[in-house]
């Protein structure tokens, strides 16, 4: 059966398939592939989205992260730009599987791992974006409700003048994820355009933050301060890499299905890191600067980044600080919440894949009060869980680049098999193993169960420095699969299902 006479899901009627979609109805496509019909655009309209995605001041905060592992200001910025460019190169690879199949990332995955055999990345892809998005709506709370007390003390400070009160928070965690479950409900055709003007709106007070703080850095600094060695700095690139394009890998496809099928390789992976990359870098850059020009910030932002980042901006420009913060942080919980609610699809849960949105948003809410008011520390326990996703995220993207190259085209390959394809699920797991067991974790809960590869002294010494796990996750995967992959039994082309 050609992929035209598949049965069609149903989510979309037949009416639809020669319609283009619109951002004004419910999307109605799920797993199955996008038609011919209704694709449009061009590698470009790429750039819109994850620019967006990391147009956040919290990229402001990541430079004084990279830094906070033991960099000085320059290795800083140069491993922090690898990361990325590495990172987001792997996004790219895989939103081109997107373009030739029609189908969202996680169900491209059963043609590697098999249907049954798929749930288990699928599972880590659904707990990686219910993670990051709930992350970054926390965050929209925490720093809108800092502001909101300094706008308003009376109605939403503490007696002391300055700390929110409790529904500070709440009310800018809901607005937040409100607006992030409605557009994810909508699907692709709104997520497409509101983060092409998101992108505009939020570049422009960005630039306008950037010149308010411009007086609190100094770029002299930049060559001050110790250099960390070398195994320091192999962690700063692989801690970027999983602030980063790791924490992205498993939806690249999601974006770009809607394209036409013979859209060029090289222009979807280009626009796509280009997106993905360019602003973060700008904010990074910023970021080091202005910590190692006031090393007190730093402190504070491990904490709280967004409400540290506005203690020192005129009351003026709070609210509108506030909208940026907000959108920043939105856009990417929105593609979050997109591509959580098609991981869910591929898990097997039979509901439609707006429901799965509304189920997500469910998640969001309990995950972001653990943040708010459990959470000892916002770092300690986002370094943790970035650490975790991207070993597994690390793993699964090995495994499905090298199925790409083995069969010469993304997302081609054997049919997706009913039962396991254990070369793929075993790599995975091998390769998740051993990455866990060479991270460290400043989590006291979760240290107990990674590192466990590592001696006392490796964990608090260099090798634990570079949190090496991603890396040999990526690794091990990757040449696992390829040994074993050609022990697996060939099956029909994906086309001749």
């Amino acid at each position: 059966m050609t992929q035209q006479q598949a049965p069609r899901s149903p989510e979309r009627p037949a009416a639809s398939v020669a319609a283009r979609p619109s951002a004004a109805t419910v999307e109605r496509n799920g797993l199955d592939p996008v038609p011919d019909a209704e694709r449009h655009g061009t590698p470009r309209s790429l750039f819109w989205p994850w620019a967006a995605s990391g147009l956040s001041l919290l990229s402001v905060a990541y430079g004084i992260y990279v830094m906070g592992i033991g960099l000085n200001a320059w290795q800083a910025v140069v491993t922090g730009t690898v990361g990325y460019v590495l990172s987001f190169a792997l996004v790219g690879l895989v939103s081109v599987a997107g373009t030739r199949t029609g189908a969202p990332t996680m169900a491209i995955g059963r043609t590697v791992f098999g249907r049954q055999g798929n749930k288990l990345p699928t599972l880590f892809s659904y707990v990686s974006n219910v993670g990051w998005e709930t992350v970054l709506v926390a965050l929209s709370s925490l720093g809108g409700a800092v502001i909101l007390a300094r706008v308003s003390p009376a109605a939403f400070a503490r007696a002391d003048g300055r700390t929110p009160t409790t529904g500070a928070q709440a009310l800018c965690f809901a607005v937040t994820a409100v607006v992030v479950v409605v557009v994810g409900v909508y699907g692709h055709a709104l997520i497409m355009r509101v983060q092409k003007y998101l992108t505009a709106a939020i570049t422009v007070m960005t630039a306008a933050y950037l010149v308010l703080m411009a007086g609190r850095i100094h770029p002299s600094a930049l060559w001050a301060g110790r250099p960390g060695g070398l195994g320091t700095a192999v962690g700063g690139v692989v801690f970027a890499m999983t602030l980063l394009g790791l924490g992205w890998v498993n939806c690249g496809a999601d974006y770009s299905r809607y394209l036409p099928r013979g859209s060029s390789g090289r222009a979807i992976t280009g626009w796509t890191t280009l997106g993905g990359v360019l602003a973060p870098v700008v904010l990074l850059v910023f970021g080091v600067m202005l910590n190692a020009g006031d090393p007190e910030l730093a402190a504070a932002a491990a904490a709280d980044p967004v409400g540290a980042l506005a203690a020192a901006l005129p009351t003026w420009f709070l609210v509108p600080y506030l909208l940026t913060a907000i959108g920043g942080f939105a856009s990417g919980a929105i593609m979050d919440i997109y591509s959580s609610g098609m991981s869910l699809l591929a898990l097997g849960v039979p509901v439609r894949r707006h429901l799965a949105v509304l189920v997500d948003g469910v998640l969001m809410a309990v995950g972001g009060w653990y943040v708010l008011f459990v959470s000892p520390s916002f770092f300690a326990t986002f370094q943790a869980f970035l650490s975790v996703v991207g070993v597994a995220m690390a793993a699964w993207t090995a495994v499905f680049l090298v199925e790409r190259w083995r069969t010469g085209r993304p997302g081609a390959g054997p049919a997706a098999a009913p039962g396991v394809r254990w070369p793929a699920v075993l790599s995975l797991a091998v390769a998740t193993v051993v990455g866990l067991g060479l991270v460290t974790s400043a989590d006291p809960h979760l240290a107990r169960a990674v590192g466990f590869l590592l001696t006392d002294a490796a964990a608090h010494g260099t090798l634990g420095a570079m949190n090496l796990g991603v890396v040999a996750a990526l690794l091990v995967a990757g040449a696992l699969y390829a040994v074993t992959a050609p022990l697996a039994r060939p099956t029909a082309p994906e086309g001749d299902r």
